[in-house]
């Protein structure tokens, strides 16, 4: 079930290199970045709290934590525009600030046999 909210094998390629704990990082190497990213996706995208994580992601406490320690460093920030340099647009949005439809598009308002509002005079 938690496979559909992870990263691709494409999208991890792309950032791998650059997060917190990788080979090249100064300091300790992470025992699973993917693991950890996996979770904070799973985490956002399910709109759940940090303590209803499954027990496969580990303790959502050392998660969270260390969610605040790379938002703090910029780690998600690197994260985000890495990601978005070849965006697949497999989220995009369409709202009404965009969309716009007709005036009559919302109901019986401007129909010849639509009854009038109350306090109004009928034609």
């Amino acid at each position: 079930m938690a496979r559909r909210y992870a990263l691709r094998d494409d999208q991890w390629e792309r950032i791998k290199d650059i997060l917190p704990g990788s080979a090249d990082w100064v300091g300790a190497t992470a025992k699973d970045n993917r693991l950890f990213v996996d979770a904070a996706l799973y985490r956002y995208r399910a709109g759940i709290p940090w303590r209803d994580l499954l027990e496969r992601f580990g303790d959502f406490r050392v998660i969270h934590a260390r969610h605040r320690r790379w938002c703090e460093g910029g780690a998600w920030e690197r994260v985000f525009k890495a990601l978005t340099e070849d965006a697949d647009n497999e989220y995009a949005m369409i709202d009404s600030t965009i969309v716009r439809a007709h005036q009559r598009a919302a109901g019986e308002k401007g129909r010849r046999n639509s009854r009038p509002l109350a306090g109004q005079k009928a034609d």
